[in-house]
């Protein structure tokens, strides 16, 4: 077919791609004394081959209404959780494609890399928080309410979030001041990131961040990127299913719907920049015992089916560095310890 094709005026790698095989190909072929495709294929099915009725039972939980709104890299850790597997995260996605249903699972655009200024390091709670303000549509055309939210960089807990009529320094200050009081926090211990609104570097706010002993750290000019969790916190509200279709009529029914995803996210949503554990157990320290549950889990089905396993089991070790906005260099440098059971390693980006 191919020699026809080229008697006939076709290339050789236009008709070679035709077939599906490469150019490269068809010379090897000519060269060798029988020019047929010697490859015999794989004579036996491989041992560790997820049967047809684990197949179906786990296209069924993907797209079960629990679960068909979330990524495989949701689903798993959710699964253990319940004391269940089915198939490690490749295996999701793979079957997945096999069957079409690999699609981007929600309304919004995958997210993109993100630019780093100055670092920021958190081993603890209470040490980086990140604010911001988000508009909300109202159900009068051209005005809006404002949310602010303080959330802390290294377990993603919400620390507060409350909807004003206004954009304001005044309001910032006093507001960043309760949630200081409310979460008990002690003076030279915090450093808050923010932009470069008025709200966050107006007058009023620097001097409450001042004499409250808070350290402040601001994105470059126009750069929202330098403030990765608030933007990526904002993206998650908004794009929720339970999002509202129609504008909110007023400040309290906004300040009730804004309360119950405050704790959804705070209690149930599985963060995957912190191995996939809800933030307010990470910021309690009830992490550790999950991440301990999860990895029994996985032992277990490793020691169930050991023919299924390359190597070891998934790292459900603890993330015990959480960096904002890494420097290149250093990012670079401290990469592989992300690796090490010693000091698993979370950064922005």
């Amino acid at each position: 077919m191919i020699d026809e094709a080229m008697a006939s005026g076709a290339r050789l790698k236009a008709s070679a791609e035709t077939i599906g095989i490469s150019a490269r190909t068809i010379i090897r072929w000519k060269k060798q004394k029988i020019g047929q495709d010697q490859r015999k294929g794989p004579l036996s099915v491989p041992k560790n081959k997820l049967s047809d009725d684990e197949r179906l039972a786990v296209i069924n939980i993907a797209n079960s209404p629990e679960f068909r709104d979330m990524s495989p890299k949701q689903i798993v850790p959710k699964l253990a959780d319940k004391g269940l597997y089915l198939a490690s995260e490749s295996s999701f996605y793979r079957i997945l494609r096999e069957n079409k249903l690999a699609n981007h699972r929600q309304s919004s655009k995958p997210s993109s890399k993100q630019h780093r200024p100055k670092e920021k390091v958190a081993t603890g709670p209470c040490q980086v928080w990140s604010w911001d303000i988000t508009y909300l549509k109202t159900s009068i055309k051209g005005k809006f309410f404002y949310l602010y939210i303080f959330m802390d960089v290294w377990s993603r807990k919400i620390m507060s979030a409350q909807v004003f009529p206004e954009e304001s320094m005044d309001l910032s200050a006093e507001f960043f001041k309760l949630t200081c009081f409310i979460h008990n926090v002690k003076p030279n211990t915090l450093i808050l990131h923010s932009d470069n609104g008025g709200p966050m570097k107006g007058s009023t706010m620097l001097a409450t961040l001042q004499s409250l002993g808070v350290v402040p750290s601001f994105s470059r000019p126009k750069v929202s990127d330098d403030n990765p969790y608030s933007e990526a916190l904002f993206r998650t509200l908004k794009y929720r299913p339970e999002y509202p279709s129609e504008p909110f009529d007023s400040i309290d029914q906004a300040q009730v719907w804004v309360n119950d995803f405050v704790d959804w996210y705070n209690t149930c949503h599985l963060h995957s920049s912190i191995n996939y554990i809800a933030p307010d157990d990470r910021h309690k320290g009830i992490d550790i015992e999950i991440l301990a549950n999860r990895r029994e889990v996985y032992e277990k089905a490793r020691e169930l089916h050991p023919e299924r396993w390359s190597g070891k089991i998934r790292n459900w070790d603890r993330i015990s560095k959480v960096i904002l906005n890494p420097v290149k260099e250093i990012c670079q440098q401290e990469e592989p310890k992300s690796e090490s059971k010693s000091e698993p390693l979370a950064k922005a980006s």
